[in-house]
């Protein structure tokens, strides 16, 4: 088994575990608490400073300083998981410009109460427990080990104290690796509790959309260029056999059948392709696509997009697969007599909006194309409003992030 943290690394052999790096990270980590614990020496240095020229306001001023210093510390304690957790995430929290208060509503926004409140508590008490645990695990064999050092110690009992401490000095490590385990463990949890596994299902799932919609535009490029192109020479084929048959024959009025068969074939095999990734989409863009939908729509659609250029692939496609199933919920559910597709992007991300004069009733519960609507938009962070009355009017509303 190969470690990725301390607790995994105790479960380990303890021979394979005393001769890793792993205690020797647990107790960095821990006597990195002592950064911590200086910040709070600073801290108290600050008040004993300002008590003379504020008297009890310094208190005021130094519960302000601490509040500031307590989100340095979260980001230290985020920073410092990597001694003990080989896949912890040590990204943090992109600081937004602007003035010095501005700036510190933002990063509260951002980072949350639940950051403050864990550096309060690092502050408090957890920096002080992990230096204890360190030293008294190191200092009892550490201790036994200068026994032959004391001039009241005879010489059995120095050495005898010096073999004690070796024996227990590796047992040390276990006490050390155990608590900067559960410790890491909890920081990670507090800290980042978005679990990194739930993130790489997420990116994983963008791998396979993204995977798919290139096998997808392959298998249309491979029908277009191949099997469209193979019927329409067949037809033309069976076109100029049944020249060359006597008319009204029984060859020809087969001739006839088969080519009638090709052209149908050929009809649907073009509707294949169509809605497998429609050429549009590519050469022109989301709106030339959605009029293109809007037109073949049973409905009558009114399309105002108004886009001030192309988008990203995926975010169009996204919204290509939105208008189309959204259309297709309108023709088979809503008995409207029209519809109406609007467009716009604004504050970094496409809002598509399709709306309709029919019943309403629409529910994501009842069938699975709003469902797949919602799945498609999860992929890219994006979100579904529905609004939809008994009696009408039904409103989707999608807001896709992007990048223009």
């Amino acid at each position: 088994m190969i470690a990725r943290n301390t607790l995994d690394a105790l479960a380990q052999r303890p021979l394979s575990f005393l001769t890793s790096s792993w205690p020797w990270r647990s107790l960095s980590y821990l006597l990195s608490s002592a950064v911590v614990g200086a910040c709070v020496a600073g801290l108290g240095t600050l008040q004993y400073l300002l008590w003379d020229l504020l008297g009890p306001l310094a208190v005021v001023v130094v519960l302000a300083a601490a509040t500031v210093v307590a989100w340095g510390v979260s980001g230290y304690e985020r920073r410092r998981l990597r001694l003990v957790m080989t896949m912890a995430r040590t990204d943090t929290v992109e600081r937004p410009a602007g003035p010095p208060w501005s700036r510190l509503k933002d990063h509260l926004r951002a980072v949350g109460l639940r950051e403050l409140g864990y550096g309060l508590v690092a502050l408090l008490v957890l920096w002080w427990t992990d230096l204890g645990i360190a030293l008294v695990s190191l200092g009892i064999p550490l201790f036994l080990m200068s026994a032959p050092f004391q001039p009241t110690a005879s010489f059995a009992v120095g050495w005898a104290g010096t073999l004690a401490g070796l024996l227990l000095l590796p047992i040390a490590a276990y006490p050390v690796a155990a608590w900067a385990g559960v410790r890491a463990a909890m920081a990670r949890a507090v800290l980042e509790p978005g679990d990194s596994e739930l993130t790489q299902v997420v990116e994983s799932r963008a791998r396979l959309v993204d995977a798919f919609e290139v096998e997808r535009r392959r298998i249309e490029r491979d029908l277009h260029d191949g099997a469209q192109q193979r019927l329409v020479t067949l037809s033309m084929k069976l076109g100029l056999a049944e020249l060359d048959l006597p008319p009204g024959s029984l060859a020809a009025q087969q001739v006839r059948d088969a080519r009638d068969q090709a052209k149908q074939a050929l009809q649907e095999l073009r509707e294949l392709i169509h809605n497998i990734h429609p050429q549009v989409l590519t050469d022109r863009g989301l709106e030339a696509a959605a009029r293109d939908v809007a037109g073949r729509s049973v409905v009558p659609v009114d399309v105002d997009i108004a886009l001030p250029g192309r988008l990203l692939a995926q975010v169009e496609s996204t919204a290509y697969f939105v208008v189309c199933e959204a259309l297709a919920n309108v023709a088979k559910h809503s008995k409207a007599n029209h519809a109406w597709v609007r467009g716009r992007l604004g504050g970094g991300q496409l809002v598509m909006e399709i709306r309709d004069d029919g019943v309403g009733g629409a529910d994501t519960a009842a069938g699975t194309g709003l469902v797949g609507i919602t799945d498609r938009l999860a992929v890219l962070n994006g979100r579904m409003f529905l609004c939809s009355p008994v009696g009408g009017p039904t409103v989707l509303r999608v807001e896709i992030p992007c990048s223009h």
